[in-house]
């Protein structure tokens, strides 16, 4: 491997996966490290003058203030905000991996780490054949599960790390995500979410909007840096 990196993963869509990516980025800077940041898949993209400009790929690269050439960290962004192998369907765009993995080099060789968010959940369909878990497996860097905390997640959680480490992708940890204020008995969830995945989490991020911004998780990513030298 070229370089060393974290794919961050969730449970299902709009389970706070940009925020926890961007705090983790923002955490592995506060250590000292130097950070890349890389959205392979967006779709439910906005038209700028530049062209086609995705939020999410936006965020990570204030993260870490990236001057790294948009293209590079988002190769492919789609309109609409539906599932991305519809999208790119509609834009008569094959998704290339090995083009993804190229990307991912070119950053890897000038960062300590890459932090890589992934579109949708672990099977998020990018064409007709291949899905996220795909573009983890290629990249060849540990998952980080990002459990949104409502209800359904303790199914949610259990069958996502099963399918990372059946795909033969290193299982790097979990961090909650707040996203539901309304939660109700969220402290016995987590606990249970404990007891299921094998191991305490490794943040618990609020999510909340306001905080988003400036959340940063740097003894998460101590504790994943630690982690990840050993796999």
């Amino acid at each position: 491997m070229t370089g060393r990196g974290f794919f961050i993963t969730g449970t299902d869509t709009a389970v706070g996966k940009t925020v926890v990516a961007c705090a983790l980025a923002r955490g592995l800077r506060a250590r000292g490290a130097r950070v890349a940041v890389m959205k392979p898949v967006a779709s439910g993209a906005t038209r700028t003058p530049a062209g086609l400009r995705s939020a999410d790929a936006l965020a990570l690269m204030d993260a870490v203030q990236a001057a790294t050439p948009y293209a590079v960290v988002n190769p492919y962004c789609f309109e609409p905000a539906i599932s991305p192998h519809i999208a790119a369907k509609e834009a008569q765009i094959e998704v290339d991996i090995a083009m993804i993995r190229r990307n991912f080099e070119v950053l890897a060789a000038e960062a300590d780490w890459v932090v890589i968010e992934g579109a949708g959940g672990w099977f998020t369909p990018i064409s007709e054949r291949q899905t996220m878990a795909d573009v983890a497996w290629a990249l060849a860097v540990p998952t980080l599960m990002v459990v949104g905390v409502r209800l359904g997640c303790l199914n949610h959680a259990q069958l996502t790390r099963l399918a990372i480490e059946a795909r033969g992708v290193s299982f790097a940890g979990w961090i909650a995500s707040g996203v539901d204020p309304a939660m109700e008995r969220t402290a016995e969830n987590l606990a249970s979410l404990e007891r299921l995945l094998g191991e305490p989490a490794v943040a618990i991020a609020p999510c909340e909007p306001r905080g988003a911004s400036s959340l940063t998780l740097e003894a998460a990513a101590a504790r994943l840096v630690q982690k990840a030298i050993s796999f």
